[in-house]
Formats: structure tokens, sequence, C-alpha cells
């Protein structure tokens, strides 16, 4: 039981520790997106 948990456990590590190394070799593309934002210009403003 004990020994069937741990090859479990391995196995779950040895996964995430080659997810991580793909991750880290081959990052994702960012997503490149232009920021629109109406800015108030109080510079003109009356006073």
């Amino acid at each position: 039981m004990i020994r069937m948990f741990l090859i479990v456990l391995a196995t779950g590590v040895g996964l995430a520790l080659a997810g991580l190394f793909y991750l880290g070799a081959f990052p994702p593309h960012p997503v490149e997106r232009h920021v629109v934002t109406v800015l108030p210009n109080s510079s003109f403003r009356a006073q």
C-alpha cells in the first residue's frame, strides 16, 4: 500500500518537473493587445 502511494507520488512529482522544464524551455508567446484608456485632461480645466 505504501509502495503504491510512493510510486504514484514519484510519478506526479516527475510529471510536474517535466511540465516545468517544458514551460521553461518553450515559454508560451505573450498575447499582444493594445491598451485603450481614456485619461481625463485636467491641464486645460477652467480655474
